[in-house]
């Protein structure tokens, strides 16, 4: 089959690209275009523009046509170039970790909120659960100085790849990783406890996307029959865990929030914040504190 990128130049790459992206009725065909021509040529945004004239060559047209091809088959861009921007910074991922999404980053907000607040006079601790590819906690390093963290993760392959994103960011000397079923193998006081825990129902993993249902690890998203499996058993731990003022924010589901709150509840902290919402008015990220005795 022949390659349809051969003879083009970069700008010209571009369009086709984009083209054939817009008729796999792909919904950001544009930047997809933009993203994988660049990693297929090596070049950021700049590069693109101050080349677009020159062809491309045999190895270039290979591997973006090779990249075109998984896009199109449901592939997310993310996991085709192995990497995904989260809060600014460069996160390697993994069979085994989620693709970290803006909406998370309403977590990472909501706890540098609840940070400043307390003004703390001593070394943060954080306890990152179910930590995936490092994202929640390493962004959490990265704006409080001076904090250290651990996250925790049942699966080997997760935990190496979040090790690997803490050098890579400079942070490995603050963070440390175990394996667990979520706070197990912890032991407090934690001044924050974060956690993107698995919140859809298992009914409903069929029902997603194909980027999500069949390149997301589905340890990572499986709530149980209801979605709150991981709440129930991940709320109660990080309870025990928390420093007297500590705080568990913890990502929830469209419409989880509420019931998230009464699980809080139970579990003695107190509800003292609304919810804080994300970019598309969705309540995502909740909170309780552990009070002082």
């Amino acid at each position: 089959m022949s390659n349809p990128f051969t003879a083009l130049s970069v700008e010209s790459a571009r369009r086709a690209l984009a083209a054939q992206l817009r008729s796999a009725q792909l919904e950001e065909a544009e930047l997809d275009a933009r993203i994988l021509l660049g990693a297929a040529l090596g070049l950021d945004l700049t590069g693109l523009v101050a080349q677009a004239a020159r062809l491309l060559t045999e190895t270039e047209t290979s591997r973006l046509a090779q990249y075109v091809g998984r896009r199109i088959a449901g592939e997310p861009v993310a996991r085709i170039l192995g990497t995904r921007e989260f809060w600014g910074l460069p996160f390697r991922l993994s069979e085994a970790t989620l693709v970290p999404r803006p909406d998370t980053e309403t977590v990472v907000e909501l706890a540098l909120e609840i940070f400043r607040e307390r003004q703390a006079s001593h070394q943060i601790r954080i306890a990152d659960i179910g930590t995936g590819s490092g994202a929640i906690l390493l962004a959490l390093l990265h704006e409080i100085p001076g904090a250290v963290g651990v996250g925790t993760d049942l699966s080997l392959t997760a935990l190496k790849t979040a090790r690997d994103n803490a050098a890579a960011l400079g942070l490995a000397d603050r963070a440390g990783f175990v394996a667990c079923s979520y706070a197990a193998a912890l032991r407090g006081p934690f001044d924050l406890v974060v956690s993107n825990p698995p919140y859809i129902p298992s009914a409903e993993i069929p029902k997603l996307s194909i980027e999500v249902r069949e390149h997301d690890p589905h340890l990572a998203l499986d709530g149980g029959n209801d979605g709150y499996d991981a709440y129930r058993a991940l709320i109660p731990q990080a309870a025990e865990r928390l420093a007297p003022g500590g705080a568990l924010i913890v990502e929830a589901g469209q419409g989880q929030a509420r019931n998230i709150e009464t699980l809080m509840t139970a579990a003695a902290l107190v509800v003292d914040r609304p919810p804080k919402a994300d970019l598309a008015g969705i309540p995502r990220a909740v909170s309780a504190r552990k009070m002082p005795p």
